[in-house]
């Protein structure tokens, strides 16, 4: 049977439709020190779910977004070669509860005969969605209570998802760039590749960028 009917069919049961989301930005969380949020919007729509998640989920992300190579696996990446090993493949995930505040996940995957759900943490379904390339969907209740809707305007001048944004410590970080030589930013940005810092990596190698245009 074609795996697309398989998964449909699965889903026919709890009678939900569900809404497929894409990642729109992720950035500096205004409300938790040291922490990022992760925005996802309503595809074809005018919805946002902001969800906020810890520093590693938030740099395994980037890193798969950014198609960095670390020169060690990483968790997710190591978690994707072993799910392929045992002929595992993630279908999509499914944002499917929300609890005192707290998002729910499941990874929906597939072998040769079966569907297979697994409970997840949101931030890590995300980060092993984007590195399976799947589908990210949420269910209508979740939009309602923790969405928001944003018009038009402010749609325009939202920030990209390989963008972050700008908190005091990241205009420092982007200050003290700046007086760095094009030589001194890229024996920095071997550094922190070498420490396996790619958050920092990436802003170092946007400068480096914007110096070159």
């Amino acid at each position: 049977m074609d795996i697309n009917i398989l998964i449909q069919n699965h889903f026919l049961c709890t009678g939900m439709k569900k809404i497929e989301l894409e990642i729109i930005a992720l950035t500096h969380s205004i409300t938790q020190t040291h922490s990022y949020a992760v925005v996802l919007g309503e595809v074809n729509g005018m919805r946002r779910l902001p969800i906020v998640i810890g520093g590693f989920e938030a740099q395994a992300i980037t890193v798969a977004l950014e198609n960095m190579r670390p020169s060690r696996p990483l968790t997710h990446d190591l978690v994707k070669n072993m799910m392929k090993a045992f002929g595992l493949e993630l279908q999509e995930i499914i944002i499917n509860d929300l609890s005192e505040g707290i998002f729910f996940s499941r990874l929906i995957c597939t072998n040769e005969h079966d569907v297979i759900e697994i409970d997840s943490r949101t931030s890590d379904a995300i980060a092993l969605a984007v590195r399976f390339n799947c589908p990210i969907y949420t269910y209508e209740s979740i939009l309602e209570n923790a969405g928001i809707t944003m018009d038009e305007s402010a749609i325009n001048k939202e920030t990209t998802a390989d963008s972050f944004d700008a908190s005091p410590d990241a205009e420092a970080d982007k200050n003290n760039l700046a007086a760095l030589t094009i030589v001194e930013l890229q024996t920095l940005l071997d550094e922190v590749l070498e420490n396996e810092d790619y958050m920092k990596a990436i802003e170092i190698r946007d400068e480096i960028k914007r110096r070159k245009k």
